[in-house]
């Protein structure tokens, strides 16, 4: 995270990333959260308040919670501690992970149910395919089971993307830009899949050595994300301009 970031600027980039995820139908009505990190030592993070629709996300209805999702201010609004528990378990131990959103979407929903991952189907897909975790299903995410925060962050080793088996999925990002972009891109891939496979045509997939070449291409990317963040938060402006709010 930029030493400049402020608590605005990242107030407004989460709201911006709920109200991005609801316009691209990635959404489980009031349930899932992104969660970004706030600038110090402090260990508080930014949430959305419990039982609002994403659509309905402000900059200053974001609520700050501790490690364990307690609320960290004076707030009208509900928290989730137990639907913390994912987003604390990788902020706790990868405070290079200042942004983590996780979905529960038809398409990520399918492959999480499916042995093989990401399969190399299609451009989209190689860029996760050889860089996507995977933690097994140990029932409803909740604060009676803690202990699976270790394994969480065990399973999510350095990868930026993660399938939660029988579940979802989850990205993280040195920035809001980075994990909302790995989340749109993996839930395209997933997408791609599904679609793919409902054909019940033979799939056909690069070969091995190109799929190392492709994946090594998008690996040289920086500031992953930021092109599309912009363009996507001048749309916001024009049409959902209240995000700011």
């Amino acid at each position: 995270m930029d030493a400049g970031t402020t608590e605005q600027s990242l107030r407004e980039d989460l709201a911006a990333a709920y109200r991005l995820i609801a316009h691209f139908g990635m959404t489980d009505l009031v349930y899932t959260h992104l969660s970004v990190r706030l600038p110090g030592d402090a260990n508080r993070f930014l949430v959305n308040p419990y039982g609002f629709l994403f659509e309905e996300i402000t900059a200053s209805s974001l609520v700050i919670v501790d490690a364990d999702g307690q609320p960290a201010q004076k707030t009208s609004h509900d928290v989730n501690p137990a639907g913390f528990v994912i987003h604390s378990a990788i902020h706790r131990e990868h405070h290079d992970a200042a942004c983590v959103m996780h979905t529960h979407t038809l398409a990520g929903m399918v492959i999480a149910a499916q042995e093989g991952g990401i399969l190399p189907l299609n451009q989209i897909s190689i860029e996760f395919c050889r860089d996507v975790a995977f933690h097994s299903y140990e029932g409803v995410a909740a604060d009676d089971n803690l202990s699976e925060r270790e394994r969480l962050v065990r399973d999510l080793g350095k990868c930026k993307s993660m399938i939660l088996a029988n579940h979802g999925l989850l990205t993280v990002g040195a920035t809001v830009a980075e994990a909302f972009y790995r989340m749109y891109y993996l839930e395209q891939a997933c997408r791609i899949q599904v679609a793919a496979q409902s054909t019940g045509a033979k799939l056909i997939t690069p070969s091995p050595a190109m799929v190392d070449r492709t994946f090594a291409q998008f690996q040289k990317e920086e500031n992953v994300g930021m092109l599309v963040w912009t363009a996507l938060k001048r749309k916001l402006d024009r049409e959902q301009p209240g995000y700011r709010e």
